[in-house]
């Protein structure tokens, strides 16, 4: 079985179809039901990821977790990102390594590296900056280092991937924000 933290947000149904499609069974974790997923079948728990012991239950009896769930943005106090991103990806780590999970499929973000300066062309060597630009980058490279840290502990692989900039058809965040702030008069147009 596979579970899919955040399986009811842009990424994590994209990644439950998917699996779904290829005849896996699943288990969504989330913040609250979706009608979707029930309507694939999926088995569906309910949780904050700061709660560890619920954390724990849903990795029960799973082969392959795709941590997803997280808080984006720019702007909040670090302990909401913090206790989400980071404290809730421990919570994760050791329900794997509680319930002898497998593999364990971490979404991190590009901007776990980014200090500040040109970017282009780094890889998965690019070090992390000594200074964060705000508390989503800072709690989800705490997140990917503990990620990494526990690969091949009890017998858990564990990978972090950084996507960029997710978007596309059911989209309900980027580009409708973007369509939002061009319709108002306050999207900006650099060069031509």
């Amino acid at each position: 079985m596979m579970l899919v933290t955040g399986g009811g947000g842009f990424l994590g149904r994209y990644i439950v179809e998917q699996l779904v499609a290829r005849g896996e069974m699943v288990r969504s974790y989330s913040r609250r039901r979706y009608e979707f997923l029930h309507q694939l079948g999926v088995d569906q728990r309910q949780g904050d990821l700061r709660d560890a012991a619920a954390v724990a239950n849903a990795c029960e009896g799973i082969d392959v977790v795709f941590h997803n769930a997280a808080v984006a943005g720019i702007w909040g106090p670090w302990e909401h990102f913090h206790g989400i991103n980071t404290l809730g990806t421990e919570n994760v780590i050791a329900g794997c390594l509680v319930h002898g999970v497998g593999r364990l499929v971490y979404t991190s973000s590009p901007s776990v590296t980014f200090d500040g300066t040109d970017q282009a062309g780094v890889d998965e060597s690019a070090p992390y900056p000594e200074k964060w630009l705000c508390h989503y980058p800072h709690s989800k490279a705490l997140a990917e280092q503990a990620i990494l840290a526990a690969n091949g502990e009890k017998g858990l692989r564990t990978c972090a991937l950084r996507p960029h900039l997710i978007w596309g058809p059911r989209d309900e965040h980027l580009i409708p924000r973007l369509i939002d702030r061009a319709r108002n008069g306050q999207l900006r147009r650099v060069g031509d």
